[in-house]
């Protein structure tokens, strides 16, 4: 036998080698980025029909991956719809409504779970760079949701004392916000005071993304590139200004555009680029008032703000280099809710311990699965059950809403007015109509039967303020000066509360008031009672005579949501319920800003025997003539009436 070679040793040894690192590599879990724009509509790709501006990257991601045409976020509004893409629940489950102001003390709660919060459980890198928007106080931060690395902005890039020119501004409702500021962490790094300064943004967060792959190429990550474009103020960098045909909106999907090459390029150029899901869509539709300032969701119905196609219906785009069919198209039903469980699914993770809304998706965007594991969905709007899907039929349920159609929209970055219109009860065909223009309720009365049914389940679980159903399954979202208890003489004792609040804030009920249960800043939180048609009118009965040394009650002072102090607060005292003494009364001139959001606790000390307390409070009325809502009447919101 002859002796082997030492030239056979190592060359043997060098082919184990390359084995064992392909085999490593191919084992190695894959990347995940989401790519996720603001107010971006439905028809602006250059692969989904867009005019006036071209997306070529964005088209070849498509072309090397799969185009889904039936895909849906959860709400048309920016934090319910977030809170949705990074848990995998309805925006209601989580109780994230509309879009978190920029003084609001609420946010996604610190016990819901994360895509990233999975993921970093897995040894994975995380990172986001843009608009966070679910909260911004030191509690909500995406630091505290599983993410290594932060930088952008907290909430929308309108949310600031700006504008619609671009002009500081100090009266009206822009004039109540603070500065608005690009953070790093938990930190304020830069005041941004001018649409200037947003020129640099989506070239900042894409410099950021790109450093992040680069310093993370040998480690599994998660990125997640939520831009703060195209959200009005548009802005964009000098290298895209004046590139489009259609305008300032153009430019900046273009540069959008430009930053998904630039993320494209960085992965291939670091040879992971087989090895990464790349996910790509928008949180709404878009804002149609803004006019061309505005995207296009042809053919769908309406926008941002409703529960029409055109309002939850967005684009989207996935690429896995040897997972997902390229040049694909997909018209099976998808939602942004199942990224949460799918991505789990890809990456062996544990989904969340608290229930959750999405489907695992895999095996479907792969292709081993031809029609969708989903077929049904509810389309909620702030708390309202506005409509249900079953398969392709849509149950329009009778709601309110804010409509784009009849009314002329605005130019150049000025808003133009919205319509108010009212849905009946209303049945469409997506399949056929996916424009919603043929209600065929009147044909089809065992689909609106089975869909009342789809309605009902959802309603039960997750509520509808509607119908003031109240769901089973809400979760609380996380809140600044929680819900406390307070000793209290009137727990448990007789109320006439004379003038009923208004239905959409009656909290628990009249005992509301006298619960011994102090609400937080929310005003959502289920502990105040809102009054604006009704003044505050109430009479405890104590039982019997009784020693008290005080009595007062707490106001919510919250200007940007209209809530104001009461024009005058008094008390009254009987021994016997007919007549009563006078012993506080308060008058308030509501005629200063204040950004801050506030309770205040009014009232006084006293030592008298009673056994009846009257407690009235005079509503504000119309709003100040500083404020923006002059010509609308304003709030009275009132927790706690606190005997002692």
């Amino acid at each position: 036998m002859k002796p082997i070679s030492f030239e056979f040793i190592l060359a043997f040894l060098i082919f184990t080698v390359i084995l064992i690192s392909c085999t490593k590599e191919k084992e190695k879990p894959p990347n995940i980025i989401i790519i996720f724009t603001d107010d971006q509509g439905y028809a602006d790709l250059g692969c989904y029909g867009a005019k006036g501006f071209e997306t070529p990257n964005i088209d070849k991601l498509a072309s090397e991956g799969k185009k889904f045409t039936n895909f849906y976020v959860s709400e048309a509004v920016c934090s319910a719809s977030r809170a949705s893409l990074l848990t995998g629940c309805y925006a209601q489950r989580v109780n994230i409504r509309g879009a978190l102001s920029a003084i609001s003390f609420t946010g996604l709660h610190p016990d819901e779970t994360t895509i990233a919060n999975i993921l970093k459980q897995k040894g994975y890198k995380t990172a986001i760079f843009g608009k966070w928007h679910l909260g911004h106080q030191p509690e909500f931060l995406p630091l505290n949701f599983g993410f290594d690395e932060y930088v952008g902005l907290l909430y929308s890039n309108d949310m600031w004392p700006v504008d619609y020119d671009g002009k500081s501004i100090n009266d009206g409702y822009k004039g109540l916000y603070p500065t608005l500021c690009l953070m790093k962490d938990s930190t304020c790094v830069k005041e941004i005071n001018n649409l200037k300064d947003q020129e640099d943004l989506t070239t900042l967060y894409t410099t950021k993304a790109v450093d992040f792959i680069n310093r993370n190429k040998d480690n599994p990550f998660f990125l997640y590139l939520p831009h703060s474009m195209v959200h009005v103020p548009l802005a964009v960098s000098e290298k895209y200004k004046g590139k489009s045909e259609q305008g300032l909106y153009g430019d900046a999907m273009m540069e959008i555009d430009w930053s998904v090459g630039e993320v494209m390029k960085a992965l291939e150029e670091n040879g992971i680029d087989d090895n990464t899901l790349i996910i790509y869509t928008s949180d709404n539709g878009p804002w149609l008032n803004f006019g061309n300032h505005g995207g296009s969701a042809i053919p769908l119905r309406e926008g941002k703000g409703t529960a029409w196609e055109g309002g939850v219906r967005v684009p989207c785009v996935m690429k896995w280099t040897d997972n997902i069919e390229p040049n694909s198209t997909s018209n099976e039903f998808i939602t942004s809710l199942d990224i949460l469980p799918t991505i789990a699914s890809i990456t062996n993770s544990s989904l969340p311990e608290k229930k959750i809304d999405g489907i695992d998706m895999l095996h479907f965007i792969t292709g081993e699965m031809q029609n969708s594991p989903r077929n049904e969905f509810y389309y909620y709007y702030e708390g309202d059950l506005c409509a249900v899907r079953k398969e392709n039929w849509k149950l329009v349920l009778p709601h309110s809403y804010r409509s784009y159609e009849g009314v002329d929209p605005g130019k150049d970055g000025w808003p133009g007015p919205y319509a108010r219109e009212k849905s009946g009860l209303e049945l469409y065909n997506l399949k056929d109509d996916v424009s919603e223009k043929n209600d065929i309720a009147d044909q089809y009365p065992e689909i609106i039967e089975e869909l009342t049914k789809v309605a009902d389940k959802a309603r039960l679980i997750l509520g509808d303020d509607i119908l003031d159903v109240e769901g089973s399954e809400v979760r609380p979202c996380g809140r600044i000066g929680g819900i406390d208890s307070v000793f209290n003489l009137a727990l448990g004792k007789d109320l006439l509360l004379k003038n009923p609040p208004n239905r959409k804030y009656k909290g628990n009920g009249d005992a509301t008031l006298i619960d011994g249960v102090l609400g937080s800043y929310d005003f959502l939180d289920g502990k105040w009672l809102g009054f604006r048609d009704n003044d505050l009118n109430l009479i405890i009965d104590l039982g019997k005579v009784t020693p008290i040394s005080q009595v007062s009650a707490r106001f919510l002072l919250n200007q940007t949501s209209w809530i104001f102090l009461p024009g005058w607060f008094e008390i009254s005292v009987s021994k016997d319920g007919r007549k009563f003494e006078l012993i506080f009364r308060k008058s308030y001139v509501n005629d200063q800003n204040d950004l801050r959001i506030n309770i205040k606790q009014i009232g006084l000390n006293t030592d008298v025997e009673a056994r009846f307390i009257s407690v009235r409070a005079k509503g504000i009325g119309k709003c100040p003539k500083w404020h923006p809502g002059k010509d609308e009447t304003g709030w009275l919101f009132v927790d706690e009436i606190i005997v002692k």
